[in-house]
């Protein structure tokens, strides 16, 4: 019985004699969106090459509706699997108008049927009536719809994406990225998404997996992710966060200079073990009724919240999100109290 549109199932991937992909596994379901996230070099982008068909695997399998179209013995050929491919670069020829562009595997279909096919495509993805243009005269953009018209063309069950919004500016990425998204869910069609961007990731992907040197860490809902990490590397690079010391008083609950926090998970280790405490700046939040005072000694504007960087008397700094209204000088003491609901506790590193 399939247990997901997609499986990868321990697969490794190599260049030449280097490990680059080991013993990775995940699954995705029908009509979703999901996320490869991580470094550069951590091995993301050989494993969407890998199930596009265009890189061989050395051990696993790859299945796509309860077919292997890779194991180390067989390897489906690219234009076999049903697969649709969005690059970083658009890869459009420069010499085709954008119909020829978007219907250039659809070679069988008559002319009209290819233009019937094409005009549809431009009207999903909001560039009706530029079919007759060349990708010179098109901005970023709009030449990253029409590589997206492209890969749906052939109706494929599963798209791949390799951080196809990196070479736009910041607000086009995000507009397009949530365009592409919704166009996606509104076909009922799978989709990868390869990033290093991780407010793309948790903003696109409905489940997101962190890869680091070639593993995979953890495969999990974006939420999950932030609030447990399943070890300290991804604690660290999902959101912004700063550790703290603490003696671990009951198995929910940690000491800590700042004081006691109790969380909503117990663990497993013995009363009295020396911990870290991960405390994002959502944890650290403006109360004026608190006894715990720091002085602000960095501010980031950032909207409708302000970043800051705040010193306790320690000389521990900690990280804080105020509402924006509540702008206070570097130097300025605030009143503060701990609200971490989930708390995010790694035992200390020997």
């Amino acid at each position: 019985m399939s247990s997901g549109l997609l499986r990868v199932k321990q697969i490794e991937c190599r260049y030449d004699d280097n490990v680059i992909v080991q013993d990775l596994s995940f699954h995705i379901n029908p009509g979703t969106m999901s996320c490869l996230l991580g470094p550069s070099g951590c091995g993301k982008t050989t494993v969407l090459r890998s199930i596009a068909g265009f890189e061989p695997i050395y051990q696993g399998e790859i299945i796509i509706d309860d077919q292997v179209i890779s194991s180390p013995n067989k390897t489906l050929s690219p234009e076999k699997r049903g697969l649709g491919m969005v690059f970083q670069d658009y890869a459009l020829f420069p010499h085709m108008n954008v119909t020829d562009n978007i219907t250039f595997s659809q070679k069988r279909q008559s002319k009209l049927d290819r233009k019937k096919i094409a005009n549809d495509l431009l009207a999903l993805v909001g560039l009706k009536d530029m079919g007759s243009r060349y990708p010179h005269e098109l901005s970023g953009g709009q030449q990253q719809r029409v590589a997206l018209a492209r890969a749906l063309a052939s109706k494929p069950k599963l798209i791949l994406m390799d951080e196809p919004f990196s070479n736009l500016d910041v607000e086009r990425r995000e507009r397009l990225g949530l365009e592409v998204r919704d166009i996606l869910k509104e076909q009922g069609i799978t989709s990868i998404l390869v990033t290093h961007d991780q407010q793309e990731a948790f903003a696109l992907g409905e489940t997101i997996g962190i890869m680091k040197e070639g593993k995979l860490l953890q495969w999990d809902t974006p939420f999950n992710l932030y609030h447990e990490p399943i070890d300290r590397f991804v604690a660290e690079f999902i959101g912004q966060g700063i550790f703290i010391e603490g003696t671990l008083s009951a198995p929910d609950t940690v000491h800590t200079e700042i004081g006691t926090i109790k969380g909503d998970r117990a663990y497993p280790w013995p009363i009295g073990s020396s911990v870290d405490v991960l405390l994002r700046p959502d944890d650290i939040v403006p109360n004026q009724t608190s006894s715990l005072s720091a002085k602000v000694v960095a501010k980031a504007f950032k909207g409708a919240s302000i970043l800051y960087t705040l010193q306790l008397p320690t000389g521990k700094r900690l990280l804080s999100l105020f509402p924006s209204h509540q702008d206070h000088c570097n130097g300025e003491y605030v009143s503060i109290k701990i609200a971490a609901d989930h708390l995010i506790t790694f035992k200390k590193e020997e």
